[in-house]
């Protein structure tokens, strides 16, 4: 309830964005938008009265959701999310901002879904544990997604940069840059860059496959 008005004072008392108020409050701007159209959409108006009730303010945002649903926290099907995190540019981030959209009254706030999400995980089976030693073992491979190369002058893509990635099992130092494409000379040259940026070489290179989100800034 705090959020909630907390997000209608910074939106229709200081004007801020979407992102603005996301950022502060630590709720998606899917969130945001959810309950500021709700708002606009209501016959309230802004400053709400001072005696406005809890009650009150959720009827009239959200006429159409019943009073069992309001209460309590709604987990996800952790094991969904679980498999889910398997696929390529799938984040915790993107699972939890579909999961408010569904839950806009009940969600967890992304820091409670990433630890609940975490104790989940915990308490699975686990069928392999693997202890690293420091300097033993480098893995190494290209991540799937791409980097666009943008050409300047037209704002056309001009190429698709690989991603070579190189990880140290033992912290998870890891090294990344981008190459015009996976050949011999370009595989073995990141190599070459790799290690001199981790100032050493490990005792075993381990080519990998390597499941990681690439995002472009």
């Amino acid at each position: 309830m705090r959020k909630l008005l907390e997000i209608l004072r910074m939106r229709f008392g200081s004007q801020l964005s979407f992102r603005q108020i996301s950022r502060s409050v630590r709720v998606s701007v899917g969130t945001v938008s959810n309950y500021v159209k709700a708002f606009q959409e209501s016959e309230l108006s802004w400053p709400l009265a001072e005696d406005i009730s809890e009650p009150e303010l959720i009827q009239a945002l959200f006429p159409d959701a019943s009073i069992a649903n309001r209460k309590g926290l709604i987990d996800p099907d952790w094991a969904e999310v679980h498999q889910e995190l398997k696929r390529k540019e799938v984040t915790k981030q993107r699972l939890w901002e579909e999961y408010c959209q569904a839950h806009p009254l009940n969600a967890y706030s992304y820091a409670q879904y990433c630890h609940r999400y975490n104790q989940w995980r915990g308490c699975q089976k686990r069928s392999m544990r693997q202890l690293h030693n420091a300097g033993e073992k480098l893995f190494v491979d290209y991540a799937g997604p791409t980097m666009p190369i943008i050409n300047p002058d037209t704002g056309e893509i001009a190429h698709n940069a690989q991603i070579f990635v190189a990880v140290l099992g033992a912290s998870n130092y890891t090294y990344a840059e981008a190459t015009l494409s996976q050949k011999t000379e370009d595989w073995l040259g990141s190599h070459e860059r790799a290690f001199e940026f981790f100032g050493g070489v490990p005792e075993i290179v381990v080519p990998v496959f390597v499941n990681i989100v690439v995002a472009s800034t």
